[in-house]
């Protein structure tokens, strides 16, 4: 799958990145991975990718009430780095997240979350 490898280097070219993956959030297997993962564990951190994926899509508190308002991006901070999860909106079946880890220090949100963005509509488009 070249979208997904390229998807994955484009993500690891964004400043402060430290680790990119793509997991499946229905099964938390991560279908390709790039670079670093927590505690040097990617099987580990796509499960709890997809535990924080599961539990934000499933809990009426971030449920919108508004129609098709559906989850894009979920942002958890810690004090050395951010880690970034968006969901892969397809036509088919969405239930994929791009993943990335950032370092706090090096890495900027804002330009990180455009540039997720970004690479999650080109992959889908491909």
């Amino acid at each position: 799958m070249p979208g997904v490898d390229h998807c994955l280097q484009e993500a690891m070219a964004i400043p402060g990145a430290v680790g990119a993956s793509i997991v499946d959030y229905t099964t938390g297997f991560p279908v390709a991975t790039t670079g670093a993962a927590p505690n040097s564990d990617h099987e580990a951190a796509a499960a709890g990718t997809a535990d924080v994926v599961q539990a934000a899509n499933s809990r009426s508190l971030y449920v919108s009430a508004l129609p098709h308002d559906l989850l894009e991006d979920l942002i958890i901070t810690t004090a050395g780095g951010y880690h970034l999860l968006r969901m892969l909106r397809t036509d088919f079946d969405s239930r994929l997240v791009l993943y990335v880890w950032l370092d706090r220090v090096q890495g900027n949100l804002a330009v990180a979350r455009r540039r997720m963005q970004k690479l999650a509509d080109e992959l889908v488009a491909s």
